[in-house]
């Protein structure tokens, strides 16, 4: 077998499980290997390490594939790696039928993504190697899965790192474009040709429950609470208003909820089902919008559910504009403000605003932007969070590391005069394993934090 040797001096990362070599680890290269082929990685004095595909177009030029001797893969080979998948899904997310099944390096598949929508399964396929082995990973999926279909969503930039044109369509079977599942008791209808990445976002499944015990709670604040009262000849306890009336919507007690960034609107699903009682639902495209209603529709929560079009930054800001002006005519003293002038558009609050943005930094020389537009959302989503409500918020950029973001938050908070009380912080779903000492697998940071004035 042709063989990888690496630099005497370089830092042990293969030895500490990472799966990737880059082209500056390599002192040289024996044999002459074809791109996308098995080779050995051997350290300076010829030991054996690990055995992956080679791509010498790639900044990463090898990545691992088995940590014994591999001369090459097969059907049975991905179809062993399928059933480990398989079994670990079964185990920690039972009974669900759409999840993330394979997670690339994280399941020792280094460039593989495989998406389960019921009996569809949606294939990203990222890299040379496994590229060139799409037949095999075809065959032993329908072998260990047997879907009705396989679609595949290979149009990702990142492939032109490795030398590969975007691509989709499918793979076998039949898929249909609309495809509807199940998550946390929800109904859920997925883009598999249109949708982002694979259609939908799996990582986030248990950090969509989290947020349950923030949905209900508020109705004190509006002055309902619970009394005994005689009602059809009867004593039940029944809410009442401060006018000492009866009060009938079922969801008196619920959360007013702004999602941004809302994709299929699963946080907004999520906020009804345990209780808001009221929900915007916001993102900047149209389809996402349209993706968003139909979900809605399909549980039953268009009565408490409103739609927004628009940019969440412009947003923000526009509402948080109109409370600082509205606070500032509120305190002013006589004659120190021209109240002639009209008050801004917005001004509305929320008892719970969810941030869930697309990844702002995708390189590392983008993380000082993204630090900026991370703070800008967060700032003002706080300062529009009612008086002890709560922010939720998260980031999927891999290069802003969790201390970061809890720091740019922190800045936010300060610039807002408000105090935050972290309340929960969670990383993705058990679906998406982690290799320890593989920080790339630790990209999605998701926070919960109370929200409170500071003077």
């Amino acid at each position: 077998m042709t063989a990888v040797y690496l630099h005497k001096k370089r830092k042990p990362r293969i030895e500490g499980a990472h799966p990737w070599v880059f082209a500056s680890e390599i002192e040289r290269v024996e044999g002459e290997p074809v791109p996308g082929s098995i080779v050995t990685v051997r350290n300076h004095v010829g030991m054996f390490l690990a055995a992956g595909y080679y791509n010498p177009k790639s900044q990463i030029t090898v990545r691992i594939m088995s940590y014994e001797e591999l001369e090459d893969t097969s059907v049975e080979f991905f179809a062993e790696r399928f059933r480990r998948c398989q079994d670990h899904r079964a185990r920690f997310v039972p009974g669900a039928d759409a999840c993330r099944l394979v997670y690339g390096e994280a399941d020792f598949l280094p460039g593989l993504i495989v998406d389960r929508f019921g009996d569809i399964l949606v294939v990203q396929i990222l890299t040379l190697g496994m590229d060139t082995r799409r037949e095999q990973i075809v065959q032993a999926l329908v072998e260990v899965f047997q879907p009705k279909g396989i679609y595949e969503r290979s149009d990702v930039s990142i492939r032109s790192l490795e030398g590969l044109e975007e691509v989709k369509g499918l793979l076998y079977g039949e898929c249909p474009r609309h495809v509807q599942v199940t998550e946390n008791g929800l109904i859920i209808e997925v883009d598999i040709v249109e949708g982002q990445k694979t259609g939908y976002f799996f990582d986030q499944r248990e950090n969509r429950a989290a947020i349950a015990p923030l949905m209900i709670g508020w109705g004190k604040r509006s002055g309902i609470e619970v009394q005994e009262v005689e009602q059809d000849g009867e004593i039940k306890p029944l809410p009442v208003n401060a006018n000492g009336k009866v009060v009938t919507f079922p969801f008196w007690d619920g959360a007013n909820v702004l999602e941004c960034f809302s994709h299929t609107g699963s946080f907004t699903l999520n906020a009804c089902q345990t209780g808001a009682k009221k929900v915007t639902c916001l993102d900047i495209s149209e389809h996402a919008i349209e993706s968003a209603r139909r979900n809605v529709a399909l549980n039953g929560f268009e009565d408490r559910v409103e739609f927004v079009v628009a940019d969440a930054f412009d947003y923000l800001r526009e509402h948080s504009k109109g409370l600082d002006q509205r606070k500032q005519w509120a305190q002013a003293s006589e004659g120190k403000i021209d109240t002639s002038k009209p008050l801004a558009k917005g001004g509305r609050t929320w008892d719970v605003v969810i941030l869930d943005p697309p990844a702002f930094a995708k390189t590392k020389g983008a993380v000082e932007g993204a630090c900026r537009g991370y703070k800008d959302i967060n700032l003002h989503g706080m300062k529009l969070v009612n008086e002890g409500g709560y922010l939720v918020t998260a980031s999927c950029s891999y290069h802003m590391k969790p201390e970061l973001f809890l720091e740019t938050i922190h800045a936010a908070a300060a610039d807002a005069r408000k105090i935050l009380r972290l309340v929960e912080f969670r990383a993705a779903g058990k679906d998406h394993p982690r290799i320890l000492g593989v920080d790339e697998g630790n990209y999605l940071k998701f926070a919960i934090f109370e929200v409170r004035s500071r003077g």
